[in-house]
């Protein structure tokens, strides 16, 4: 059953254990909400995050997509959370740590909770933060056909913790040699996978230039959305991720070039020599237009 790639250009993180700012995140404009169980909330607060968080997903329409991050599979925390969770119908489960094995389980044991609950088998999509251990990051190429999938993410904090590593950045603030391999590696996995790569969170909320330069880059690399740790990033992140008139406006032209060219491997337009894979490419503006 696979899942539908994720159309999402934000993805804003809300504490599970905070009835205000789940209500915040729904307000803010974000295309997707991450309620989140894992790392916002302390091992004390987790059932009670778990009912509110269920309370949440029941409460009236949803503005966007309500998915919920669950803890890692080998903690004592996931199965309850599964359990609290998928009767309110959450829309999709991020799983963090994880591996292709762990969203192959994850994937039974949404079945055997939406058959219980007497839900839509296959409804709840999943996204898998895919290089958070040092095991995942060799198993990066093999989601292909992976149930429910809809797109990867990375992790810089815990890919460093689980290096051994006293940090992550160099002194002039960019990520050291591993973490782009990280990142690279993840994008060329969902690549492979044919889901949707999403880049990791910018932490310093308050720095929202340097945020646009990054969101920036990653669409320009390949990335098509964002995850946000707060809701002033999210203006910035989905006009990074939405195309410009003009880059819409040629992305068209090229398109119409071609289509008044069948059978042509290569045309000509405003003195370039173009072919397909710039066709490709402009299919691909085309594609995160939002009208």
């Amino acid at each position: 059953m696979p899942a539908t790639p994720m159309t999402a250009r934000s993805l804003l993180f809300a504490p599970g254990d905070s009835e205000r700012k789940l209500a915040k995140a729904g307000a803010s404009g974000a295309d997707l909400v991450l309620c989140d169980l894992e790392d916002a909330v302390a091992p004390a607060s987790k059932q009670a995050a778990r009912d509110l968080v269920a309370d949440h997903l029941r409460a009236g329409d949803r503005v966007q997509p309500q998915w919920v991050r669950i803890n890692p599979l080998d903690t004592d925390y996931a199965l309850a959370d599964l359990a609290a969770i998928v009767p309110a119908a959450p829309d999709g489960i991020m799983l963090p740590k994880a591996m292709r094995a762990d969203a192959d389980r994850l994937h039974h044991y949404l079945t055997a909770l939406e058959a219980a609950a007497g839900l839509e088998i296959g409804r709840i999509a999943t996204i898998v933060v895919a290089t958070e251990t040092a095991p995942a990051l060799f198993g990066l190429g093999e989601y292909a056909g992976c149930p429910r999938l809809s797109a990867l993410t990375w992790g810089a904090e815990d890919s460093a913790t689980a290096l051994g590593a006293t940090g992550n950045r160099e002194p002039n603030g960019e990520y050291a040699f591993p973490y782009h391999l990280f990142r690279s590696l993840c994008l060329a996995g969902a690549a492979a996978a044919g889901v949707t790569p999403i880049e990791t969170i910018h932490g310093d909320f308050r720095d929202l230039d340097d945020l646009r330069r990054v969101a920036e880059r990653a669409r320009r690399d390949g990335f098509r959305g964002m995850m946000a740790i707060h809701p002033a990033q999210v203006p910035v992140i989905n006009a990074a991720f939405s195309p410009a008139p003009a880059e819409v406006e040629r992305a068209e032209r090229i398109v119409a070039a071609f289509a008044a060219n069948p059978g042509a491997g290569t045309i000509g337009l405003d003195g370039e020599m173009l072919d397909m894979p710039h066709l490709k490419r402009a299919r691909a503006v085309l594609a995160m237009r939002r009208d």
